[in-house]
């Protein structure tokens, strides 16, 4: 298992993982499978070079089986903040500390960027794995969001979690 920084050689990967996160578990992402599969291949690849988001891989035999993005504020006065998203492991590999290599390599990023202060994410109320994993990262509950997606007919809360860098 590895880590490493995406690029546009990973876009199509990128998206077939992705389009697997928002169809199990579309109660974690605010993307549909059914908008994010309508987005051409360029999209996924800007997405991937963009200068305001730094997405990474977790690699199990040359196979992308984690991800998790890192995206930056371009406007002045938020430049101090990021924000995590897009995390997902795949069920293959999950349990096996994929998830807090991913969080690391990503806090790591951010550690490079002058300036930085802080790292925000949201996760599903329930989603106890997840919580708990940021909670171990150092991430702190800040507030809670009802009804913050609705899959369907039903909605779920997301917690708004925190960090320095």
């Amino acid at each position: 298992m590895w880590i490493e920084r995406l690029d546009a050689s990973h876009a199509l990967a990128y998206r077939d993982l992705m389009l697997e996160a928002y169809d199990l578990h579309p109660q974690a992402f605010t993307s549909s499978v059914r908008e994010r599969a309508a987005m051409p291949l360029n999209w996924w690849e800007k997405r991937l070079t963009s200068k305001l988001d730094a997405v990474f891989g977790a690699f199990e035999e040359g196979r992308l089986a984690g991800i998790v993005g890192l995206a930056f504020e371009p406007r002045e006065k938020a430049r101090h903040k990021a924000t995590l998203f897009g995390m997902y492991v795949s069920g293959k590999v999950r349990q096996r500390g994929v998830g807090h290599q991913l969080v690391q390599a990503a806090l790591a990023e951010a550690r490079n960027h002058q300036g930085l202060r802080l790292i925000k994410l949201t996760v599903t109320a329930g989603n106890d794995a997840a919580f708990n994993l940021y909670s171990r990262c150092g991430f702190i509950q800040f507030g809670l969001e009802p009804m913050a997606v609705r899959v369907g007919e039903d909605y779920f809360d997301k917690i708004h979690m925190w960090r320095e860098v």
